[in-house]
């Protein structure tokens, strides 16, 4: 069986009449009512006390106009009112069977007064308190139900309708939205074998499971494990000079994704216009064993020098070789220890030619370049992204190779020379070593754009940033969220990154090609999310100051757009990300410390 549902917005203006009971004590006012649905005509008449009174009502059309009569040939149509959905019916095709039926006696004597004016042998009309007397089963059940009789009623008419159906009939209902479509279609789920098929909002179909990016679904839940507190940290390992760092993993949370998914997906197709509420499911985790093995499988390599080949000129870097110092097994009794990070000193074998030996020819043209600027007083700040742009430039990505922002810069630690300054943590701005480094890869983050590379893994800010447009941004924490693109031309690039005197700037450079597009970052603001202002009381300030401690800023929604071009045409337009920047609270202390006058007693 199947139930088809029609949402439908309209404003219904009539006298309250209650054309749901058996009134015999209206006023008679018969009008004989001409209406035409698509390419039938007919007449049906109306009075007082009787739904439909002044007309084919705007719900009755609209079913009227998408109902699907194929393949059937009886038709139940309850709570008939002055009958135009069963005289419609019987027109379409003689070898139809259509049942009428209301509690309204009135009703009932006009639809056999219409059926007459009609001409039509093929429908039967009669008293009848919802399925009270039907005796037989149908193909499709038609209403259009009194939603003034009250919840109970029209409950009692979609329920009861399985029971008259025969196997695959169907059940076609019309229901204006605020009217409890909603609650209807939650409430019925439990009707075994029933299906809503179909949902019309103003005459348009409407798909009841909506849409949705299943990719970007995927980013965004990732992006929650990522930024959620408590997070476990799995173990992670960086090169650094002539040895390697191992960080071992920490016990935290994890969320379950699938599940997490689910629910989602189930709150999407919901239908509900009221405010969403999930319950994000984690669970403990232990973080995996460190894998020497696997360490070194991935790190190990040969030295090669850097060289040139023609037809076609492809670029080949110098590759340093990188091997453990010690045995594997002395690497072993190293990560045993009771530490969180361990060091493994490497041997390498220094390239006798390097790429930068190589000069202009393997590198001529600039792809994709991108600045943005910082406070140069701000000394430790400018330290940091000074520090992290120093271990990106010069850094050469082969076809098909994915750079990964976290493990070219590596961890930020004071060893490693930076310094504590501002940056997003949990949603606050707070004092971090390393702070500020998310500023360089922004914009190395819009120069890959420029660059037309495929980006693999990269996230919004918790806020927008001062430096780039909203959408524009690439935040970066160690051990959770990185920055990653792809190499996908044909031949190598070269990073080079540059931040000096208050200007960071990034460009990628390698061997430019006729097939090269031009590229446009087109980035919208959607909607503002407005910040609000909340009060806290100090008792240390005199009752009536007022102090700002946080002036707070407007949040956002933003979607960012990368348009390609050939000779100033647009030859593709792709949506890069759909960002939502929190805005942060205004915060003033209200005084409220009573001044106290001291008087001296004589």
């Amino acid at each position: 069986m199947f139930f088809s549902l029609f949402m439908i917005e309209y404003i219904w203006w009539r006298k309250m009449e209650h054309y749901f009971t058996n009134n015999k004590n209206l006023k008679e006012n018969i009008n004989e009512i001409n209406a035409k649905v698509k390419d039938t005509e007919f007449v049906f008449y109306t009075d007082n006390g009787v739904f439909n009174k002044k007309g084919l009502d705007y719900g009755t059309r609209v079913l009227l106009e998408n109902i699907d009569l194929s393949d059937k040939l009886s038709f139940l149509d309850v709570g008939c009112g002055c009958g135009p959905i069963g005289i419609y019916i019987s027109k379409q095709n003689k070898n139809y069977t259509v049942d009428m039926i209301d509690v309204n006696e009135k009703a009932v004597n006009l639809v056999k007064k219409s059926l007459l004016k009609n001409k039509i042998d093929n429908a039967n009309v009669f008293i009848s308190d919802v399925y009270e007397n039907i005796k037989n089963k149908y193909d499709m059940i038609i209403t259009n139900p009194p939603i003034h009789a009250g919840k109970t009623k029209v409950y009692e008419i979609i329920r009861g309708a399985s029971n008259y159906l025969n196997e695959n009939g169907e059940l076609w209902i019309v229901i204006r939205k605020d009217q409890g479509a909603k609650s209807l279609i939650k409430d019925m789920s439990d009707i075994y074998n029933f299906e809503i098929v179909k949902t019309m909002l103003f005459g348009e179909e409407i798909d009841i499971q909506v849409s949705y990016d299943e990719n970007e679904l995927n980013k965004k839940i990732d992006s929650i494990n990522s930024s959620i507190p408590g997070v476990v940290q799995e173990y992670s390992y960086y090169i650094e000079d002539e040895n390697l760092l191992i960080t071992k993993g920490k016990k935290g949370i994890t969320i379950n994704k699938d599940q997490l998914k689910a629910e989602i997906i189930e709150k999407i197709n919901s239908l509900s216009n009221e405010e969403i509420t999930i319950n994000i499911p984690v669970t403990e985790k232990e973080p995996d064993n460190i894998d020497l093995n696997k360490i070194h499988s991935e790190i190990y390599r040969e030295a090669q020098d850097a060289y040139v080949t023609k037809n076609p000129t492809t670029v080949h870097p110098n590759v340093n070789g990188v091997d453990f110092a010690v045995t594997m097994e002395e690497a072993q009794k190293i990560i045993e220890e009771d530490k969180d990070e361990y060091t493994i000193p490497l041997k390498i074998t220094v390239a006798s030619k390097t790429i930068n030996d190589l000069g202009e020819e393997a590198f001529p043209d600039t792809l994709g370049t991108f600045s943005t600027r910082y406070d140069a007083s701000n000394k430790n700040r400018s330290n940091n992204i000074s520090l992290a742009s120093e271990k990106i430039n010069g850094t050469v990505i082969m076809p098909g190779e994915v750079f990964s922002y976290n493990q070219v810069v590596g961890k930020r630690t004071i060893d490693a020379g930076y310094k504590e300054a501002g940056a997003y943590a949990g949603g606050k701005v707070v004092q971090e070593v390393g702070g500020g480094i998310c500023q360089v890869s922004s914009t190395l983050y819009n120069a890959v754009l420029y660059a037309n590379l495929e980006i693999v893994e990269r996230s919004n800010h918790h806020f927008e940033t001062s430096y780039v447009d909203a959408g524009r941004d690439a935040t970066v924490s160690w051990g959770t969220v990185d920055f990653k693109f792809k190499n996908n031309r044909e031949y190598p690039i070269k990073i080079e990154a540059v931040s000096k005197n208050g200007v960071s700037k990034m460009s990628i450079k390698g061997i430019g090609t006729e097939k090269d597009y031009e590229v446009v970052i087109q980035s919208t603001v959607t909607s503002i999310i407005n910040k609000e202002t909340k009060y806290e009381e100090d008792d240390t300030l005199e009752e009536g100051k007022e102090v700002v401690i946080q002036e707070g800023h407007n949040g956002a929604t933003s979607k960012t757009y990368k348009i390609l071009k050939t000779n100033g045409v647009e030859v593709s337009k792709e949506l890069l990300s759909s960002d939502m920047y929190y805005s942060l609270d205004k915060i003033i202390k209200k005084g409220t410390k009573k001044n106290v006058e001291s008087t001296e007693n004589s």
